[in-house]
């Protein structure tokens, strides 16, 4: 299916997102709820142009031969190092008629399908963290659920479901602190501590990812506190504005962390072309979350197929144009950073 198709599907599907040409935040600045930045939009819009202070270094001087974009998560081997981001909330953020339970078995069923997989989320009822939960579990425990920073009461409720789940792994995207609107809930969203983050590894018994990560300070709280990896991110932008962009702490954070944890980031990604460019500067792999949501609620997970394709196609690309056959021929020469 072409993917034009699969957003125009989307634009008729939604009443909030403007499903723009370029998902760069402009349009959409300050509208929360809703997928736009929070108040002037400049975290989410910086995500974006950020990735294009960076560029590549063309070099065709190489052995001919296949462009193997294969990787691994934890012990899990993908086609290659894109992973769906944690998004809930369809009617709110999207004004999208689609179920929380269709859009996690779209993400879910699609990334799976083209060898990768899906994070998925969270909410303020706890069905919207257990149904999608219950997904993953259906297909082998492919998949990441993710929790945000609740009181003890709704950690302990979300836990007891991870502990009796076969997925792979458990975030918590702990940036979602920000989001006011879940600060008078029951339970309610709260900042985490070091010993939170504690708490969560040794109850979960689970590969744990700590998502919301922008400093060299906080990557190693996280590994004090016993995370196995760090999503280095800003929530989109829709936390706090006037934030730098993920792109920019990254390799700062890679050289501080020194292969002791897993290292992810989302932010302003939309192509394989960005991709390259934060395996690069040291990521592991890259989640994607507004675009690839959009296949999800135009075609289901044949939108989410048509998108990922799209995004191993220009990854591949790129990696022939600059001298790498594999993901690990991918190193810090291949770009410059302005």
């Amino acid at each position: 299916m072409l993917l034009s198709e699969v957003y125009q599907q989307a634009k008729e599907k939604t009443t909030t997102c403007k499903v723009c040409p370029i998902c760069n935040g402009v349009a959409c600045r300050g509208e929360i709820p809703g997928m736009g930045g929070k108040g002037t939009g400049q975290s989410f819009i910086r995500n974006y142009q950020k990735i294009h202070d960076i560029s590549l270094v063309l070099d065709t001087i190489m052995e001919d031969g296949p462009i193997d974009t294969s990787s691994s998560f934890f012990d899990y081997p993908v086609s290659l190092p894109v992973y769906g981001a944690p998004i809930a909330g369809m009617k709110p953020q999207y004004g999208s008629d689609v179920t929380e339970l269709e859009y996690a078995q779209a993400m879910v069923e699609g990334c799976m399908e083209e060898g990768t997989l899906s994070f998925v989320g969270d909410g303020k009822n706890l069905e919207i963290f257990i149904e999608p939960l219950k997904v993953v579990n259906a297909h082998q425990g492919i998949g990441v659920p993710t929790m945000k920073p609740w009181e003890r009461k709704g950690i302990d409720a979300r836990l007891e479901a991870v502990r009796n789940s076969n997925c792979i792994a458990l975030a918590s995207d702990i940036d979602a602190s920000g989001l006011l609107f879940l600060r008078n809930t029951d339970p309610r969203i709260t900042n985490f501590s070091v010993d939170d983050i504690r708490y969560v590894k040794e109850q979960s018994q689970k590969k744990l990812i700590i998502k919301g990560i922008m400093s060299v300070k906080g990557a190693l709280k996280a590994m004090e506190a016993g995370a196995d990896a760090i999503v280095v991110s800003n929530h989109g932008g829709r936390v706090l504005d006037d934030t730098l962009a993920t792109i920019e702490v990254l390799e700062e954070i890679v050289e501080a962390v020194q292969g002791k944890m897993k290292i992810f980031i989302d932010g302003g990604f939309r192509s394989g072309v960005d991709v390259f460019k934060a395996l690069a500067l040291g990521a592991d792999g890259v989640l994607i979350g507004r675009p690839m949501a959009l296949a999800a609620i135009g075609a289901g997970k044949e939108g989410v197929r048509s998108y990922l394709q799209k995004i191993q196609l220009e990854l591949k690309e790129t990696m022939m144009m600059t001298g790498c056959h594999t993901i690990q021929d991918i190193t810090r020469e291949k770009v410059v950073v302005k």
